[in-house]
């Protein structure tokens, strides 16, 4: 009943004009953040950081964390439409989101994507109030074993992104891995591979690759067919129907509850929530071969995991000071500036501070929902710009979205060459989701290994003496089984299906 009553004052409180304007305006910062390619809600942070300091303290946080989870709804927009995530978590998006965008239902995709964000946010956030404490606390009883563990599991996804061969895949994600190895190593704080050059000291940006992978490949793709216009058939309503909206239920609940979950855990981003979510699906699905080709469910469990997660990175760090994610890292830094100590003491001496910023958080998601579906016609009237104007402005977007991030234009040289890479790739049909995986992974599996090395003084076998650790080990082990022989199964249908418009031609 305490908790009830603290959220209550906060609801009063953070519907004064000042916070709502805050948060309205941290929302919408946050939704063009991310549907720019390469900006992102940490540098957005981390510009505007110093701005907050003419702010109250509880209306400055209320606009920086609007602008964080802003950006979880805006990655997707692009993602969708055009086949660019604005975010890292937004690619899975795209897997599913641009063939329904080509196949006129770019707008019940962008709506189901606003809806499972708003359920998947608000979720995060009921947890937020209710189980901080607690959920909080058996998150720290995640050591260097358990992540490596966990990374091991996530690892597994090779198989059902594969595409079809898995031996594309694992070569795709060992290059994926060998490019993460690019830079200082994590131990030894030596160059490796940098051959050198200055800057790949400081390794290779994963925004720059994406950008490459995926919006600069989509360009020369769309020289290549002649396009006229980014998307082929019209988006259709805005408004997903009861059909889209039943499939996409469960989807973005059991996205919502995997992004929540996996989000108490520091190192565990919303990238990384999202691929869980859509592999989670995929694996769950009567007709898994639908899944790259359209599906809904491909749009609604990762756009509710990668929300889900950012709302709950906000519970170690209110209760504990731990920051789950670089952008709540520097929402950290503007607790300090100030005066404001994360933590369980938080709750006490800042009590109405802490109650305030969380139930902006409840008004920021109804903001988004709000703002977002009707302005999906400004992003869809974007698509119908003629190719030959919109090529240049994609190419524009992405060198200053690859030069943003570090402000360096060898990060824009990498973009364009993982641009060409991208379309060989593509007219090799060789899949690119386990590079982007293991680029991802890698640097956190390899530090999690050296962690749990030094815990077991050189013996890995500290990972199957933890029962937590051991327990993921084995899910990991029982779903690599599993995907291989839905993959085969899939790979099965497949012909079948094609063998059929082959008798029916």
């Amino acid at each position: 009943m305490d908790t009830i009553q603290f959220l209550m004052d906060g609801f009063v409180s953070a519907l004064t004009l000042q916070n709502l304007l805050m948060a309205a305006i941290g929302a919408l910062i946050g939704t063009f953040v991310g549907v720019l390619p390469g900006l992102g809600p940490t540098s957005a942070i981390a510009i505007l950081l110093p701005l907050t300091a003419v702010l109250e303290p509880t209306q400055g946080i209320i606009m920086l964390a609007g602008i964080y989870y802003g950006a979880m709804y805006g990655g997707s927009t692009t993602a969708i439409l055009l086949n660019i995530p604005g975010e890292l978590s937004s690619v899975p998006t795209c897997l599913d989101g641009y063939p329904l965008a080509k196949q006129g239902k770019g707008g019940p995709a962008l709506g189901i994507s606003a809806i499972a964000s708003f359920t998947a946010g608000l979720m995060g956030v009921v947890g937020l109030v209710f189980f901080a404490p607690i959920l909080a606390d058996q998150a720290l009883k995640f050591g260097p074993p358990e992540y490596f563990a966990l990374m091991i599991l996530a690892l597994t996804l090779m198989v059902s992104l594969s595409g079809g061969s898995l031996i594309k895949s694992f070569l795709m994600g060992a290059f994926g891995y060998t490019l993460a190895l690019v830079g200082l190593g994590p131990s030894s704080g030596m160059p490796r591979f940098d051959y050198g050059v200055s800057s790949l000291v400081g390794g290779l940006d994963m925004i720059s690759i994406i950008i490459g992978l995926f919006a600069v490949t989509e360009v020369l793709k769309g020289i290549e067919e002649k396009r006229l216009s980014t998307v082929i058939g019209k988006p259709g309503s805005v408004y997903p129907g009861k059909a889209d909206l039943k499939k996409s239920a469960a989807p973005m609940l059991r996205g919502g509850l995997v992004g929540f979950f996996l989000g108490l855990l520091p190192g565990c981003s919303a990238a990384i929530t999202s691929f869980l979510a859509y592999d989670l699906e995929k694996k769950i699905a009567k007709r898994p071969e639908r899944f790259g080709k359209g599906a809904i469910e491909g749009v609604a469990s990762p756009e509710a995991a990668n929300n889900a997660t950012s709302s709950a990175g906000f519970i170690p760090l209110f209760s504990l000071g731990i920051p789950s994610s670089p952008p709540l890292a520097i929402l950290l830094a503007g607790f300090m500036i100030y005066g404001l100590t994360p933590g369980p003491v938080l709750f006490e001496q800042h009590a109405s501070f802490v109650w305030t910023v969380i139930a902006s958080m409840f008004i920021g998601n109804a903001m988004l929902l709000v703002l977002n579906l009707p302005m999906v016609w400004i992003w869809v009237k974007l698509t119908q710009v003629p190719y030959g104007i919109m090529a240049p402005i994609i190419l524009m977007l992405c060198t200053i979205g690859a030069y943003s991030v570090r402000n360096s234009m060898f990060d824009v040289l990498i973009a364009f060459i993982f641009g060409g890479l991208g379309y060989l790739f593509y007219k090799g049909k060789w899949p690119v989701v386990p590079l982007i995986l293991c680029f991802i992974l890698g640097p956190l599996l390899e530090e999690s290994f050296i962690q749990t090395m030094a815990m077991g003084s050189g013996d890995l076998s500290i990972v199957l003496g933890r029962p937590i650790s051991l327990t993921i080990l084995l899910a990991a082990a029982a779903l690599l089984i599993v995907s291989i022989l839905l993959n085969k199964r899939t790979q099965i249908r497949v012909r079948e299906e094609r063998r059929g418009e082959e008798d029916v031609a």
